[in-house]
This record gives C-alpha cells, structure tokens and sequence, in this order.
C-alpha cells in the first residue's frame, strides 16, 4: 500500500473535528450563523427569559402556600394562591361525589390503570384478553361502582363532577368514536348509494354544526321528542353526543387513510379471495390507521379538551367545577381565579401531552420495519 493511500484510509477512520459537530457547531449553524439570526436568537432568549422568570416567580417564589381562606393570598402577595387548590382540590376531583363513596371512584381509577398500562406496553403478552377486559367487562364494573346498585348506594350523575366527569366523557367519548368512525368512513367509500349517502349526509351534517348546538340540542330539544314518562340521563346524552360528533371528524382522518392506500393492495386481497371484511379487516384498515395515527391522536387531543363544554348543559367538569368554586367568598382574592385556571389547564395538558408522546413511540415503533 502507497503512502498516500495509507494517509487516505487514516485521514478515514479520524473523527470529525470537533468544530463541526456536538451542541456548539449545532447552535452556531442554526441560531448563530449570521447577524439577523444571531440578533433574533438573542430576542427569542431575552423573551423566553422574561416568560419563564415571571412564570417561576407567580407559581413559586411568590406565590401562597398555606391559609385557611383568601386573606392569606392577599397580604402583600402577587403570586399563586395555592391554599384555594389544596382546599378544594376534592371537589376538583370528584364533583359533589358523596365523601364516603369516594373509595368506589379510586377504585374505578384503579381497575382502568390494571388494563390500560399493559394494554399499551407493547412487550405485555395477553392482549386479546386484555382487549375484552377494557371493552367488555371494565365499562360494566365501572358503571356499577360509580353508579350503584348491587349493594352499592345509588350516586346520581348530577352528583358527578371535576375530573370524574371530564374522563368519563373523554373515555366513552374516544371508544365509541373510533369504530363508528371507521364504519362512516367505509360507508363514504361504498359502492352501495344508500350506504354512501348516508354516510355522507352524516358527516356533513355534524361537522357544519358545532359541538354547543349538539349538546344543547341533546339536552333541550330530544326530550321533547320522547313519550310520556321517558327519559335519558343528561350524562347519557352528553356521552352519546360527543361520541358521534367525534365520529365524524374521525371518518374524515380514517379516510384520508384509505385514500393513501395504493390500489394494488386492494387488487391483492382480492387475488386471494378475501372477503370485505377480511380485506379490510387484515389488509387494509391495520396500514391506513398506520398511516393516520397523527390525525386520529389529534382528533382525541381535540375531543379531550371540549369535554369542557358540557358545562352547557348543567355538568359540572373540571373547568365547570373550578369556575363553580371562584364564586366562594371565602376565597376571594386577586389570584384565586388564575390559580384555579392554572391548575385546570396544567392537568389537561398533562393528558394532552401523554397522548401525544404515547402517539409518537406507536409511530416510531410501526415504522421500525420501514428503516434503512
């Protein structure tokens, strides 16, 4: 070997300089590469600065942290009123719930971790049956503690409230949302007129009105239509309303899916005899939801934070409760009503957030099999 291949294959195996590579090559490449950049990337930093000094300061270092009512936010203090949320924290969580039956929502709590964690850990074995306990036996068991019966004294939903309410909703919300759908999407794309045009008629129809009108209609007007002596729980109402109103928009994600699907998928499945539902079933439905996962996450992201609308119609989430709780004059004080916001929106951004970053491991694992 020459000497100038031999300085070649060693000028090869040499690292990088360190100049072009690590965190410093990084920001002077993208926040420090000329004077415009450098001068916004200043601002950015002076900005974020006063953001985040001014957030620590009100939620901690000003902030109230013990009182028995709103004068001890209002000695002097700009900050956070803390002691109104430890107060009423309860209430945030379980509404007017009775105090001595409070167990039966912890434990509610409780049997829908035992299912769902497994059932989203990719290396937990057993998942049909954990499919069936989430789907068939867990509603059951969560109706019969929450609501009674069978032993249990009867606690009304008018009774629910705070976070009970809002993952209630959100809940029964997502898992009758996602296969009605699933099933308006396939009907858009039927050959069948009926089918299609049904489908269509529905999508169309809950998408041009918003989710207000249907839940004041589904609390106002549909009793009107009902016989004498008939009635539906506002709860029901509210639940079956924001399942179908989500339904829609998530056809319309589900269908862009199916569009996205090459025609020679469909072509194969029918080289090999499958019927419909098994076509769509194995072969085409797994890659289209694939494909979606992003728009479907979004459109439960979405449907999580307008469980905060049924306050419309008398029930009482989390927001509905706090709001319900800022008219306590025990509490009166200049930060009250921002603390109690600050902590409604800090534990739905919790949810939004799992969902999110939950949605983002799905897709870099589904995509595993498609890296170079």
């Amino acid at each position: 070997m020459s000497d100038t291949a031999a300085e070649v294959s060693l000028a090869k195996m040499r690292p990088p300089p360190h100049s072009t590579t690590g965190p410093a090559a990084w920001m002077r490449e993208n926040l420090f590469s000329t004077w415009s950049n450098t001068l916004l990337t200043l601002i950015g930093l002076y900005v974020a600065y006063l953001a985040i000094s001014g957030a620590v300061s009100w939620a901690f270092l000003n902030a109230t942290w013990t009182g028995a009512d709103g004068s001890a936010c209002t000695r002097g203090s700009a900050g956070a009123c803390w002691p109104f949320v430890q107060a009423k924290f309860s209430q945030f969580m379980y509404g007017r719930y009775p105090e001595a039956e409070r167990w039966r929502v912890d434990l509610t709590y409780i049997l829908a971790l035992a299912g769902l964690v497994p059932l989203m850990m990719p290396w937990v074995r057993g998942k049909l049956y954990l499919s069936i306990y989430m789907l068939a036996i867990f509603p059951v068991l969560a109706f019969l503690l929450l609501y009674g019966g069978v032993g249990l004294e009867v606690v009304t939903t008018e009774l629910w409230g705070g976070l009970l309410v809002t993952l209630v909703v959100a809940s029964v919300g997502i898992a009758g949302a996602f296969p009605i759908g699933i099933l308006l999407a396939l009907g858009r794309r039927s050959n069948m007129p009926i089918v299609r045009w049904v489908s269509v008629g529905f999508i169309e129809f809950v998408r041009g009105v918003p989710l207000i009108t249907v839940l004041f209609m589904a609390s106002v007007m549909l009793p009107l239509f009902l016989p004498d002596g008939w009635t539906i729980d506002k709860l029901v109402r509210a639940l079956i309303m924001v399942a179908l109103f989500s339904a829609a928009y998530l056809a319309e994600v589900i269908r862009g899916g199916l569009q996205a699907i090459p025609r020679g998928q469909y072509e194969a499945a029918d080289a090999l005899g499958l019927r419909y539902p098994q076509k769509m079933g194995l072969i085409i439905l797994p890659q289209a939801l694939k494909l979606v996962i992003p728009g479907i996450v979004n459109t439960f992201i979405g449907l999580f934070k307008d469980t905060s609308l049924v306050l419309i119609i008398g029930l009482f989430d989390l927001l509905g409760i706090v709001q319900q709780n800022l008219t306590d004059s025990n509490w009166f004080s200049p930060s009250t009503a921002m603390t109690g916001y600050v902590f409604a929106g800090l534990v739905f951004w919790i949810f939004c957030f799992g969902m999110s970053r939950y949605s983002m491991f799905v897709e870099r694992r589904l995509a595993a099999g498609e890296r170079r």
